[in-house]
Order: structure tokens, then C-alpha cells, then sequence
């Protein structure tokens, strides 16, 4: 783990894209600003946690815990009964 120790309005860099910037330090708090392309998913420690823990719980997930899903017909299926996409000759 890098250590740096910076001040308020004192910044540094991530990459050539990513800039973290101390707004503030006031009693056992230190108010930070990230600017970071909108491609980068930025979260705090217990978020981005629970954010894992659920994409596990998801993939986990067997598809017999979706009966009623797999009992509807496909899109392909739909759109070849009802001619989607399909020109209609009878007109000429």
C-alpha cells in the first residue's frame, strides 16, 4: 500500500484520468473529491462490499428458482408467430 500524506486542497493523481483532491480535514474526518471518467465505478469500502456479496448470491442462483421464467416463450419465438419484420405483399 502507497502512503501519501497531503493537506486540504492538496491533490494527486491515479493513472492520467483519476484525481483525488482533500477538500477537508476536520477532527477524526477527511472530506475528499474524486473526478474520474463516468467508466470508472467508484464506491465506498462497505458499498462496493455489498455490491460483491450480492453478485455472489446472484450467481448462485439455479434456474429452478425461476419456474415462471422459463415457462415464457422466447423473444425469437414471439416475433416469428406475430411477423415481425416481415413485409406485408398483399397490398400490391
Amino acid at each position: 500500500m502507497l502512503v501519501l500524506t497531503r493537506k486540504a486542497r492538496e491533490t494527486l493523481r491515479i493513472g492520467g484520468e483519476v484525481r483525488v483532491t482533500v477538500l477537508s480535514v476536520s477532527g477524526g474526518q477527511v472530506r475528499i473529491g474524486i473526478e474520474a471518467p463516468s467508466s470508472v465505478a467508484i464506491h465506498r469500502e462497505e458499498v462496493f462490499s455489498q455490491i460483491e456479496s450480492a453478485n455472489r448470491r446472484a450467481a448462485r442462483v439455479e434456474s429452478s428458482d425461476f419456474p415462471e421464467a422459463l415457462r415464457l416463450p422466447s423473444l425469437r419465438e414471439k416475433d416469428a408467430g406475430s411477423g415481425a419484420g416481415e413485409e406485408d405483399d398483399s397490398s400490391e
